[in-house]
């Protein structure tokens, strides 16, 4: 796991230096045809990396974007119209049914289809009309790495191209150098406090909420750890009846829009007493956890995460797990 997460950096670079064309040529086709409804199709960490493509196209683009319940299709033989629709499957594998079925069924119906997929040759790829290949290589580890970070790339290269945003496209080509810097930040200072942890929540908003999912998906089947992603928004609703005395919280706070509210919501919750471990950029008051910055506030998501890995597969090796063997979990799940 920590060879793969150490990985990444080449993995994106990899990717941004092949398929230019083939992003050209989408983003030109989505400028001009203006699709009216818009999916995403994945699971698990795929599923956070489509989230945050989602995010970024809403937030840039205005289009409103709906993560798709596969059961609809592949259980339900929903007969959903698919004129005027785009489909987004996200996949380290392309293997799964409930991915394959989807995509293939919104392609025959007239809907333009994209895989982000690392195997090139698998169904998924086989079954859209767009392939855009991750270029992460073989993963071994069964907790996705650097295939999620390769995801979370394409997706922001796929908003720039479409947005035509030559300034993303820039940042973007400078993020292998961060992610380098990232992967060796000290995130050190999480792992006493949690090694003892029964649960905890990680905190993000925005283009965060879905690196803080991806990173309570990794406590738990790294590190034995139940953990709960929860927006900073949400989290002041029911859940902050959990937060008190020692309640350990990982706040994810980059910079952006969202990051003034997750800085006074970690004050709020320290005072409270919960052990708050606050991921910000350096120089940020109480920050013990440094986010590397990227070239766009909206690519930073993807320094924290590329830190965090190291972080927690420390964190579960001291907590006596073995992060290269999760139990129950396979490479590849095949699910209907």
């Amino acid at each position: 796991m920590l060879t793969e997460a150490r990985a990444a950096p080449e993995a994106v670079a990899r990717q941004l230096a092949h398929d230019v064309q083939t992003y050209a040529e989408l983003g030109a086709w989505l400028r001009e045809h203006a699709p009216t409804s818009l999916l995403t199709v994945a699971r698990g960490s795929s599923d956070h990396a489509a989230h945050y493509m989602a995010y970024l196209v809403m937030a840039r683009l205005g289009r409103l974007v709906t993560s798709l319940p596969m059961s609809l299709v592949t259980l339900y033989q929903s007969r959903i119209e698919c004129r005027g629709l785009a489909a987004f499957a996200f996949s380290q594998s392309g293997q799964s049914p409930d991915l394959v079925e989807p995509t293939r069924y919104f392609r025959e119906g007239g809907a333009a289809t994209v895989a982000l997929v690392n195997e090139a040759h698998s169904p998924l790829a086989e079954s859209a009309q767009w392939l855009l290949p991750l270029h992460a290589g073989p993963e071994q580890s069964v907790a996705a790495t650097k295939s999620f970070i390769a995801q979370l790339a394409a997706g922001a290269r796929l908003a720039a191209v479409w947005q035509d945003d030559g300034a993303l496209r820039a940042a973007l080509h400078g993020l292998p150098e961060v992610l380098q810097q990232a992967a060796q930040a000290d995130w050190s200072a999480a792992v006493e406090p949690l090694v003892d942890a029964d649960g905890l929540f990680v905190i993000g908003r925005g283009l965060g909420l879905p690196i803080a999912q991806e990173a309570a998906l990794k406590f738990k089947e790294t590190c034995g750890l139940q953990a709960e992603a929860f927006s900073g928004a949400e989290v002041q609703h029911g859940p902050m009846a959990l937060i008190g005395e020692g309640f350990p919280l990982l706040v994810l706070a980059p910079r952006g829009p969202a990051q003034a509210g997750l800085l006074a919501l970690a004050d709020t919750l320290r005072e409270r007493g919960a052990a708050v471990l606050l991921a910000a950029p350096h120089g940020t008051p109480g920050a013990q956890l440094p986010i590397v910055e990227t070239g766009s506030e909206d690519l930073d998501v993807i320094s924290a995460i590329q830190s965090f890995y190291p972080m927690v597969e420390a964190l579960a090796r001291a907590r006596g797990f073995d992060p290269d063997r999760p139990p129950y979990l396979n490479k590849v799940t095949r699910t209907q």
